[in-house]
């Protein structure tokens, strides 16, 4: 209901300033930031499922803006003033919160990343500077007032065209949906009005209570209505296209510092601080880009990697396998004597101690080739390239760690070690296959006592 009341004041307000040119209370003061309240509530109000961030953000900006328009409004009709400087103050914090707004609202997952925020703010930062560069500088040179008037003039269309920029990287780079579209209008609506009054102000001179005032209230309940529709969302990733997009922008705000460093004074302080700003963010995002670069090489080492000993864990040691199974090398499968006692009796954290011992010993006397895994529990995996006789050999020596007891913080303990042994010899048969002979071969050395069975060697 609400909705729908907002669009039927704001056509009302029209009518009345079509019909009376004059200025008034109930037309200007009253029903004129009542539709912009409005607006708020209809961010606030909107449904639940809503980006949470989204709806408190975008109806705060409305919020403050409207607050503002009252104020400003009120000084219009009335010789007791409220002050100027707590009035841009409002209309300044529009911008930052509906920016964070937007970003919310058009984000293609519930939880935007750090660097899905940089990308968008570097490419809207790059494009408005870009924007600037062209068409304020014009604007700037008809401005009269102190620099504190020339400073509010420049930066209410900067704020602008950082919200229209932001909101068609956020439609182009990700998706494009019916909110979008709704959004991205009455940012456009908001920001056009904007610039038609830094026009009109700098030529013929603003008069209060014109109608292309409305062009505000049309933008903020295009804004406010746009969160009343779904957002969708994208399944296929254009990380790519960002990083061309914020490479561009890059590229272009540093040839406005440049070409600002060449000539002095040509462009306005405020268009070079947005191509600074653009510049930081993207020195921003290289280091927290390296920075996930690391952790997603831990996140990948740490999940093929066994915590308790630091060894390749079974999905490493299943990799290699299938490297093994196209060259000529040996699988040996490793399975510990009696540690299944020593555990029971001492319990995990000594059973524990004794692998760790075990996997020292068990590095000491291998080959630099040599991939040895833990795959569960105290079974083991070794990968050996060469000739069955290297295989061989290892098999020994990794038997022969175990025949001197291992000391521990309860006293010595005695393990030994059954191994089986399967070799390649060039393309052969699956992984599974060598897997599943090693594996009866290692039962066997267990069964029969004698600690290092080897299975038939497998051909082409």
């Amino acid at each position: 209901m609400a909705r729908v009341v907002v669009f039927f004041l704001l056509i009302s307000h029209l009518i009345i300033r079509v019909a009376f040119h004059l200025p008034s209370i109930i037309s200007d003061l009253i029903l004129f930031n009542l539709i912009a309240f409005g607006a708020a509530v209809i961010a606030y109000k909107s449904p639940r499922s809503n980006d949470s961030l989204a709806r408190i953000t975008i109806s705060s900006a409305i919020f403050i803006w409207a607050l503002s328009s009252s104020f400003s409004t009120w000084n219009s009709f009335y010789d007791l003033h409220i002050s100027e400087y707590l009035i841009d103050f409002g209309y300044i914090a529009f911008y930052p919160l509906m920016f964070l707004g937007v970003i919310r609202a058009l984000a293609v997952t519930k939880k935007i990343t750090a660097l899905e925020l940089l990308d968008t703010a570097i490419i809207a930062l790059g494009v408005s500077s870009v924007i600037a560069s062209l068409l304020l500088r014009p604007a700037t040179l008809h401005f009269s007032g102190s620099s504190y008037e020339v400073f509010l003039a420049i930066l209410y269309p900067v704020g602008d065209l950082v919200l229209v920029a932001a909101s068609l990287s956020l439609i182009v780079l990700q998706h494009r949906t019916l909110r979008s579209l709704i959004l991205f209008v009455g940012i456009c609506a908001f920001a056009i009005t904007d610039l038609y009054f830094l026009l009109i102000s700098a030529t013929t001179g603003y008069e209060f209570a014109a109608l292309s005032d409305d062009g505000w209230l049309l933008g903020l309940a295009l804004i406010a209505n746009s969160l009343w529709h779904h957002g969708g969302e994208s399944e296929v990733s254009e990380r790519y296209l960002n990083n061309w997009a914020t490479t561009i922008a890059l590229i272009f705000s540093s040839a406005i510092l440049g070409y600002g460093a060449i000539r002095a004074n040509y462009f306005p302080f405020f268009i070079l601080l947005l191509a600074f700003i653009t510049i930081t963010l993207a020195f921003l995002r290289m280091a927290l880009a390296l920075r996930d670069a690391r952790a997603v090489a831990e996140d990948r080492e740490h999940a093929r990697t066994d915590e308790l000993t630091g060894l390749p864990n079974r999905r490493r040691f299943i990799t290699e396998l299938e490297l093994l199974r196209r060259k000529v090398g040996t699988l040996l499968l490793l399975d510990l004597d009696g540690f299944k006692g020593v555990n029971d009796l001492y319990g995990h954290e000594i059973g524990d101690q004794l692998l760790k011992q075990i996997t020292t010993r068990f590095n000491r006397v291998l080959p630099d080739t040599a991939l040895i895994a833990r795959l569960g529990g105290d079974e083991f995996g070794v990968i050996i390239y060469g000739s069955p006789d290297t295989g061989a050999d290892v098999a020994l020596a990794l038997r022969a760690t175990c025949t001197y007891p291992f000391t521990l913080s309860v006293g010595e303990v005695r393990v030994g070690v059954s191994i089986g042994s399967v070799t390649t010899q060039g393309p052969t048969t699956t992984k599974e296959v060598l897997l599943k002979r090693a594996d009866a071969a290692m039962y066997e050395a267990k069964r029969s006592g004698l600690g290092y069975v080897q299975s038939e060697i497998t051909r082409p």
